[in-house]
């Protein structure tokens, strides 16, 4: 920062406060500070010795006490919304958001509310943005919260199923639907997260006919290989590391299940599994989720008893290796059961199982740790971003936020 003395004076809506440039460098660059001192704006005060600032003095004490000490402490007179927001203003939210909650850990997660939905019984995704917030899906309609949970615009599909919804980037969500979006022909479409605006539609055209669930500038089709069911993917998940996309039909959608990486470089399946003619019990066969782990070059699945298997992506044709069998249910399962499903986080498996989800670590990937809420019924749906776990239940569309606590300071 371009500040010439080191103790500066700013009025904040009337009250004055009085700090040091050491402190304000704390707060970065690319802060308001960081602008308001750079050499390149030449910013002038129309006193010298003080800034005017517009704002709440409430909240710029409690966000000047962060920049000096690192710690995040709120008055009960201050809503926490206010804050974030003045935090916004100041491009101080990363400071707020590392100062209350720590690094993401699964084993040291804490439930920190529960949000109510407004279609009960339809919920039927939850997608955690990068940046904190989630969207969620109710039969036609995406509703979306930002970082502070507050909700935006809801996107509305006319009476068109959400088939699922994926984040592009901090403002921008995929939205793909059953049948056709509300708004034009063709599966998919890229919505603004803030304002619920259709920003593209995506139109895919082979041989005259209008195709659903494909995005982007349409080169060519991938054809199925005969016997393989890769139009009705439950399940797609790109691998960076070896640039292909892991396709997966899965149970009960169809009697027998199929995973396979696609390379698109050459158009050609490079892994595969199916349980056709698999010796396992037909429990065991019953695949609800899968998940790719390329840090260990395998493919993790879970049946609707939460059993865990283990699938080696080095070997040409895969095998199952089941060596988890914590069996959270016994006996006949529910008439509409959520299925578990799976997520893989900063080294940490994930698996959802009815209320709660089991967190299992380490080379064998032990049970270190489970979260369960019993309000709201079972868990249909979960999903990890922004150092948040985002939970979805199935009765009244509750859904929960977990945080990892920042680390007491002594």
């Amino acid at each position: 920062m371009g500040i010439q003395k080191d103790t500066v004076k700013f009025n904040v809506g009337g009250k004055i406060f009085e700090t040091t440039a050491t402190t304000l460098a704390n707060a970065g660059r690319n802060s308001l500070f960081g602008a308001m001192f750079d050499d390149n704006w030449n910013l002038q005060s129309e006193r010298s010795d003080e800034y005017f600032i517009d704002r709440n003095p409430e909240c710029f004490a409690v966000l000047l006490d962060l920049l000096r000490s690192g710690e995040l402490c709120i008055p009960s007179n201050i809503p926490e919304k206010l804050l974030y927001k003045e935090a916004l203003f100041y491009g101080l939210l990363d400071h707020v958001r590392s100062a209350k909650w720590g690094q993401f850990d699964g084993n040291r997660l804490r439930h920190s509310r529960s949000i109510a939905g407004q279609a009960p019984g339809d919920g039927t995704a939850i997608r955690a943005g990068p940046d904190g917030g989630c969207c969620v899906a109710h039969g036609s309609v995406v509703h979306v919260y930002d970082w502070m949970l507050e909700e935006h615009p809801p996107i509305n599909l006319d009476y068109q199923r959400v088939n699922d919804i994926g984040w592009i980037d901090s403002q921008g969500i995929v939205i793909s639907a059953c049948e056709r979006l509300g708004r034009g022909d063709g599966g998919m479409a890229l919505f603004s997260a803030s304002t619920g605006e259709l920003r593209h539609r995506f139109h895919v055209t082979h041989e005259n006919q209008v195709k659903s669930y494909t995005g982007g500038k349409q080169i060519d089709f991938y054809y199925e290989p005969p016997g393989w069911s890769l139009g009705d993917a439950d399940k797609v998940q790109w691998l960076n590391g070896t640039n292909c996309l892991l396709v997966a039909t899965l149970f009960p959608r169809k009697d027998n299940c199929y995973i396979s990486l696609l390379d698109f470089r050459d158009k050609s399946m490079v892994w595969a599994w199916s349980d056709i003619g698999s010796p396992a019990r037909v429990d065991e066969k019953r695949v609800r989720d899968a998940i790719a782990m390329e840090d260990t070059n395998s493919i993790c699945v879970v049946n609707e008893y939460e059993d865990l298997g283990f699938m080696d992506m080095r070997k040409t044709v895969g095998s199952v290796r089941w060596s988890s069998r914590s069996r959270l249910m016994k006996g006949k399962m529910p008439d509409e059961p959520c299925y578990p499903k799976l997520a893989l986080h900063e080294g940490q498996l994930f698996s959802s199982m009815n209320d709660s989800i089991s967190v299992f670590c380490g080379a064998d990937w032990v049970l270190t740790s489970r979260l369960r809420r019993s309000y709201g019924g079972s868990i249909c749906d979960f999903s990890i971003g922004g150092d948040r776990l985002f939970a979805l239940h199935s009765e009244e569309n509750i859904f929960d936020i977990w945080e990892t606590p920042s680390p007491q300071i002594i």
